[in-house]
């Protein structure tokens, strides 16, 4: 058995001080008048008789008794403050070894609406979020973390093992959350930095854009560089249809949708071929959900598991031992004056 904050098992004497170093209950506090006298003959105490005796001695043993359960009592309470842990079962956990980042282009582009999934066309941004949950969901074990862009670049969500909050982060995006425009290059940067920390690691950044790079202080070329000198492995997937194929759905007063941009292709190809990743056209949904299953063979879910043993909180039965001792003396004392009366 361990404890959490052991620094509190110092408060166990605190009772024994108070009682050995402040005066008793009643007593007059700084230094009391002294009485000289030649002799205490006359102060005397006088004699106790055999009944009085006998009427005090359960009386003491009372004192006693009480003065232990509390001394009991105040034991437990500081032990279930002190946080004590013991040991759970033990539980088995996959672990994956990969850090995988995914970075969704959020520009004015991604409101196109031209990849279909099971029924009439949907945005691409719609697209490329349902498809990414499900293979979020499918990623048990793997540490992911979510990274938007347009103009600028955000980390939406920082790397964790909880899936669901990745799956909930995707769910808040939008169009225009970070800007019209598309900074590729400095998503890959920001990626990049996130994912140096876990060095040792397989670190992968699944890269979802429409477009060519329109912003931001990177170039793709200048951050796939970095990338690939970090180890850093990037597998990358083209969104849109033919320019014949697009529709531009109605603008809004709160987005303004800017014209369908040109796939870069050369330059998305370079960058996944640099890093030793892989790059994909999707035309539509069947195309991106087979991208996402590439990647899933590509990159290994499960490497193996480790088995865990977890702590296990303690503190709840000196504590509740210490409430039922409370609870106890409470109704020793109330019961004390009826026990003297009959006495």
């Amino acid at each position: 058995m361990s404890f959490l904050w052991p620094w509190l098992l110092t408060l166990l004497p605190l009772p024994w001080l108070v009682r050995r170093w402040l005066p008793p209950a009643g007593a007059p506090v700084g230094t009391a008048a002294v009485l000289r006298v030649p002799s205490l003959a006359p102060f005397a105490a006088p004699t106790t008789t055999a009944s009085e005796t006998r009427t005090q001695a359960p009386e003491r043993r009372r004192v006693s008794f009480d003065l232990v359960l509390a001394t009991l009592a105040w034991v437990l309470l500081v032990l279930a403050a002190a946080r004590p842990l013991g040991p759970a079962d033990p539980t088995a956990l996959p672990v994956s070894g990969r850090e995988l980042m995914l970075a969704l282009d959020v520009s004015a582009s991604m409101a196109t609406a031209d990849l279909r999934l099971d029924g009439p066309p949907v945005t691409r941004l719609d697209a490329a979020r349902r498809l990414a949950q499900h293979f979020v969901a499918g990623r048990d074990g793997d540490r992911m973390g979510l990274i938007v862009f347009g103009k600028q670049a955000y980390l939406q969500t920082p790397l964790t093992f909880d899936l669901n909050t990745v799956h909930a982060a995707l769910d808040d995006t939008a169009i225009g959350l970070a800007g019209r425009e598309t900074a590729l290059g400095d998503a890959i940067a920001l990626a990049t930095t996130r994912l140096r920390e876990f060095r040792g690691s397989e670190r992968v950044l699944v890269l979802l854009t429409d477009g060519a790079n329109t912003a931001g202080q990177l170039s793709p070329e200048q951050a796939g560089w970095i990338a690939r000198r970090e180890g850093l492995r990037i597998h990358v997937v083209g969104i849109g249809a033919e320019p014949e194929r697009a529709s531009v759905p109605t603008q809004s007063a709160e987005i303004a949708v800017a014209p369908v941009a040109d796939l870069d292709e050369t330059t998305l190809q370079a960058l996944a071929n640099q890093t030793g990743g892989t790059y994909r056209r999707a035309t539509d949904g069947r195309a991106l959900a087979d991208f996402y299953r590439r990647v899933d063979r590509l990159e290994p879910q499960a490497l193996g598991q480790v088995a865990m043993r977890p702590a296990r909180e303690l503190y709840p039965w000196p504590l509740a031992a210490a409430l039922l001792i409370a609870v106890v003396l409470g109704v020793r004392r109330l019961q004390a004056p009826t026990e003297v009366a009959r006495a």
